[in-house]
């Protein structure tokens, strides 16, 4: 399992403390260090079934300077994974990859009734 996130972030924290709590063994990739490649977003996507929206940190300062919320509309998928793939703090985190799912941001009762 793949834990992805921003050290920094306080949802990612919680989300850690949670697996950590719950024995769930993962390998943590920093986000900010290794941001996901145009490919890993583009399977991520699929395999979760959520909107390509749901992967944009829509909060972050990154995301607002660059006015996306106007233009993601616009964009076609290829145009927002290739955006998503240049900078980790675009990518709303954290994300957990499975085999079997794609969890995005932290709702402990998602990740409670998917992974456990």
């Amino acid at each position: 399992m793949l834990f992805v996130c921003y050290p920094r972030c306080s949802t990612c924290k919680k989300a850690q403390k949670w697996l950590d709590e719950k024995g769930i063994h993962y390998d943590l990739r920093d986000i900010k260090e290794e941001n996901p490649s145009h490919d890993e977003l583009k399977m991520w996507v699929e395999k979760s079934g959520l909107d390509i929206k749901r992967f944009f940190n829509t909060s972050g300062l990154l995301y607002k300077s660059m006015a996306l919320k106007d233009k993601l509309p616009s964009m076609s998928m290829e145009e927002k994974l290739t955006l998503l793939s240049t900078d980790g703090m675009l990518v709303k985190r954290p994300i957990l990859i499975s085999d079997d799912a794609v969890l995005v941001g932290f709702r402990e009762q998602e990740w409670e009734d998917t992974l456990l």
